[in-house]
Order: C-alpha cells, then structure tokens, then sequence
C-alpha cells in the first residue's frame, strides 16, 4: 500500500508541476523555484514531515524535498546553537545534494558536448 501512496503522492507533485508550466505558463525556472518554496513553507508549518510518514519516496523524491531539507535543517540547528545555526543548518543538510548535483553535472559536460 505504501508503494501507491508514494506513486499518488509524487504522481500530484508532478501534476503541481505540470499545470505550473501548461496553465500558468511559468518558466521552468520559476516552477521549480516555486516548489522549492512550497516544500519549504509545509515544513515551516510542520506539514511536510507527516506527508513524508505518509508517503514515503513519493514525498522525497521531488524538488519540494529540497525545500523542507533547507528549512529542516534550517530549523534543527536554529534549536540547538541558535540564530548562528540557520545559516549552518541549512549547509549541513543540503552539501551533499548540491555537491553530487555540480560533479555529475561537470561529468556529463564530459561527456557530451554542452551548447552554451
């Protein structure tokens, strides 16, 4: 059962996502932006967290997650060393994300041949 709720969930994301680009007509700059901050605001409110119980890869797997890891680990250590743990939480959580997604992006300009 857990395998369908992860696939209705993350299935919705995409939908989000999709009507983003087809009826709002955003750019995908600006959809995956605005789904970062909507991760980021359901995690704020103490949402996120539950949708990840509940759902499962279906929940953590799309963008939104990055959103709630920024403020998750934003939050954390905000907790636990203060207003100095915002900027350091927020590091921690989401270096090794970021450092995967800028080494296999520079193996894959490698690789093929980039155009800009």
């Amino acid at each position: 059962m857990q395998y369908l709720w992860a696939f209705l969930v993350g299935g919705g994301i995409c939908i989000i996502g999709q009507l983003l680009f087809d009826v709002a007509k955003l750019t995908p700059a600006h959809t995956m932006s605005l789904l970062v901050v909507l991760g980021a605001v359901l995690d704020g409110l103490g949402l996120y967290e539950p949708l990840i119980n509940f759902a499962g890869a279906g929940a953590t797997v799309p963008i939104t997650s990055f959103g709630n890891a920024l403020v998750h680990g934003a939050l954390t250590e905000l907790r636990k060393d203060g207003w100095i743990g915002v900027l350091t939480g927020i590091f921690e959580v989401t270096s090794a994300g970021i450092s995967a997604a800028i080494i296999f992006s520079f193996l894959a300009a490698l690789v093929v041949k980039p155009k800009g």
